[in-house]
């Protein structure tokens, strides 16, 4: 089991050592090259599955925290769930205010999508029945 280890560990080092990205990025540069190496690493999925994991985590946090992604991390923490999925249900779906009469007025679903008002938990099961979604979509 040690020699096992050793080898991962001899691996895990040589990986590194060419990449350290992998594991954790430090800057804008070894995000880009994090992108690109993913890039590639996704061409053959199957294959670079575990890899893909490794350097997916290192990208999110990256992303997480990194200053240039502040803007963006806000609007998206400001979004309402709710809203954003009824939102997106509507455009798949090809529908428009007028076509949720179980739910309201077209003026209230204008409110809805603009914010002014939030979904119910009514509305959410209606919808949720409707789409064949589960509620806990909306939250």
């Amino acid at each position: 089991m040690n020699r096992a280890f050793e080898i991962v560990q001899k691996r895990a080092d040589a990986l590194f050592q060419v990449a350290s990205f992998v594991g954790h990025i430090n800057n804008k540069k070894e995000y880009e090259q994090a992108l690109h190496c993913m890039d590639n690493l996704i061409e053959d999925y199957d294959r670079n599955k575990l890899l893909i994991e490794v350097l997916s985590c290192a990208i999110e946090r990256w992303e997480d925290e990194a200053k240039e992604f502040s803007v963006f991390n806000k609007r998206i923490a400001d979004i309402d769930h709710g809203e954003a999925l009824f939102q997106i249900l509507m455009e798949q779906h090809n529908l428009g205010v007028s076509d949720f009469p179980e739910i309201g007025s077209k003026s209230l679903i204008s409110k809805i999508l603009h914010g002014e008002r939030r979904l119910t938990r009514d509305h959410i099961q209606l919808l949720s029945e409707r789409f064949n979604i589960s509620p806990a979509l909306f939250f």
